[in-house]
């Protein structure tokens, strides 16, 4: 999870950097779709035509970033997004806004 902390921006630029690629972006965004009971890979490759062998390379470097999990349910493995470290990049983005000021 990114924590809000001026001091180590290691995490909120690797999860920025993950972020800034259109099909890791397309999946993040589905995975939030879902909601925290996620989905495979494969009903992600179907839904946004992403052949498997370049899913597994986006899907590493999301879970990478901390931007979704895996979990193994059985024989399979299930990808959701962590909405905790997205909200704690959200807070690092937005820590000082407006000065203090109400915005």
């Amino acid at each position: 999870m990114i924590e809000p902390n001026p001091l180590d921006t290691k995490p909120v630029i690797a999860a920025l950097a993950a972020l800034a690629q259109e099909s890791r972006l397309a999946v993040y965004r589905l995975l939030v779709q879902a909601g925290p009971g996620g989905m495979t890979p494969g009903k992600i490759a179907a839904e946004l035509g992403i052949p498997s062998s370049s899913l597994s390379f986006h899907l590493k470097e999301l879970v990478h970033a901390q931007l979704i999990t895996a979990t193994q349910d059985g024989r399979f493995l299930l990808y959701a997004a962590n909405f905790a470290t997205v909200n704690g990049l959200i807070g690092f983005l937005t820590e000082n806004c407006c000065a203090g000021q109400p915005c």
